[in-house]
């Protein structure tokens, strides 16, 4: 499956690197721009958005965590796909990473035909979670618009929301009362392991607590089910309007 016309936006320091895989992915069917380092990428991506980034950690200016910061704190980009380059083998670096809000992580050195395979993951994905048009869900004091992924309180706050913490609140969203096992959110929200699935999913979770101010222990919203996963403890209801 191609992508015609989708955008990729690739950031790293290694010119073979960028050359190799602007001409693989262009030859599938992806628009490439490629970056150096972190001023160019902040130029680029502000000049022109892009349907996804590929992220290196290591950059001559800026390490990539900054920039995938940057990034998820950005209205106009935060919904951008992420996929984290490192040639380091320490998980540290890939939590670090994650919780940042990066989508993937990728090991260097890799195949490019594993690049692909995950950049098209991602992109179903991020298309899949827009076919819900013009329709608002709410549910306790929050609203999420499905269009443009704006999370509101009833306060006000808008909460930003990257790629995987909205992929994750709509399954919840989809599946109010439900118990879900880690399985099921992982292959619902980033479909492969970059490192335990339970690590990944713990995190993904906490998170998406952090953003709807679920901090109670136990915490209310999303409750933890020992030994079963997972149970959004919500009533949830779908409202016209733009989620404010």
């Amino acid at each position: 499956m191609s992508q015609p016309g989708k955008s990729i936006l690739l950031v790293d320091d290694d010119q073979e690197i960028r050359e190799l895989l602007d001409t693989y992915l262009s030859r599938v069917g992806f628009q490439v721009r490629a970056a150096a380092d972190g001023a160019a990428f902040r130029q680029s991506l502000c000049a022109e958005s892009a349907d996804l980034v590929i992220l290196d950690v290591m950059l001559p200016d800026e390490d990539g965590f900054s920039l995938c910061r940057w990034v998820r704190e950005h209205q106009r980009f935060a919904q951008v796909p992420i996929i984290m380059l490192t040639a380091s083998s320490d998980e540290a670096d890939r939590v670090i990473g994650l919780e940042l809000g990066a989508d993937d992580y990728l090991g260097k050195p890799f195949s490019p035909r594993e690049l692909l395979a995950r950049i098209k993951a991602l992109l179903r994905r991020a298309q899949f979670t827009q076919e819900r048009g013009g329709e608002v869900l709410a549910f306790e004091d929050w609203r999420l618009d499905m269009v443009s992924h704006r999370l509101f309180h009833r306060d006000g706050e808008e909460v930003i929301l990257s790629g995987a913490d909205f992929a994750l609140l709509k399954l919840f969203l989809d599946h109010p009362q439900q118990i879900l096992d880690r399985d099921t959110i992982g292959n619902a929200t980033r479909g492969r392991e970059v490192m335990p699935l339970e690590r990944i999913v713990d995190m993904a979770v906490s998170r998406l607590r952090q953003r709807l101010r679920d901090t109670d222990k136990p915490p209310r919203l999303i409750r933890t089910v020992r030994g079963s996963g997972y149970q959004l403890a919500a009533t949830v209801s779908l409202q016209a309007g733009d989620g404010r």
